[in-house]
């Protein structure tokens, strides 16, 4: 009898850079490196398309959202209401 193994989703907090699309809203997530050789740090960003299902967020907002199964050709995220 073998044990349920439960799934590890991946979660990031984000600023709604766009919100122009129907359903979806970009969300740019910004992380800090420290630079391996000269050791500075330095502000790295990232967008990821996350779905919005009620049209809920505008620019501006601060999101959370997780790892979900591909809903489209770029969007794998989904917004924790």
């Amino acid at each position: 009898m073998t044990t349920p193994v439960q799934k590890i989703h991946r979660s990031f907090e984000g600023i709604v850079v766009s919100d122009a699309m129907q359903k979806t809203i970009v969300v740019r997530v910004d992380r800090i490196v420290v630079h391996p050789k000269y050791k500075k740090r330095y502000r790295v960003s990232k967008r990821y398309k996350v779905h919005d299902e009620k049209n809920k967020y505008k620019i501006g907002d601060k999101v959370q959202f997780v790892e979900c199964r591909p809903l489209s050709k770029d969007k794998r995220w989904r917004v924790l209401e």
